[in-house]
């Protein structure tokens, strides 16, 4: 095993990660998201990971297997003045919980900034390991 390997493993979780952050944003921005003219409201979106293995000729570490909607019901609010109520009075919300995406958010930031840290770290003993020919 090459330690160039590393990079290639670093990478993919950096790119997953990324891909990550963005469903996360997309899903805070819609957190207040009432149902559209075509009564359907926002549903919170969530990434899954599928890891690849080493041994394998395609690209190693972590790739993202599906970004699925979430099967929590939307939230009903009683606004019977809101021009989005339906018949009964009721505006249907999305269902993004805006704290579980801020954990989120937070777990793959973490999750990004290790990925990064840990490139760096190769790549300084990668340089050290030339310096030492010197």
């Amino acid at each position: 095993m090459s330690m160039f390997n590393i990079f290639n493993v670093t990478g993919s979780a950096i790119s997953s990660q990324a891909q990550r952050l963005n469903v996360v944003a997309s899903n805070l921005a819609n957190a207040d998201a009432v149902a559209g003219p075509d009564g359907q409201a926002y549903k919170a979106r969530q990434v899954v990971f599928e890891t690849v293995p080493m041994g394998s000729q395609a690209a190693q570490g972590v790739k993202v297997q599906n970004v699925y909607e979430s099967d929590v019901p939307n939230r009903k609010v009683f606004q019977p003045q809101h021009p989005s109520a339906d018949a009964e009075g009721y505006v249907t919300h999305s269902n993004v919980n805006p704290v579980e995406e801020m954990v989120n958010m937070i777990s793959a930031s973490r999750s990004y900034q290790n990925n990064v840290e840990v490139m760096n770290t190769a790549k300084n003993l990668l340089l050290k390991t030339l310096q030492m020919g010197q």
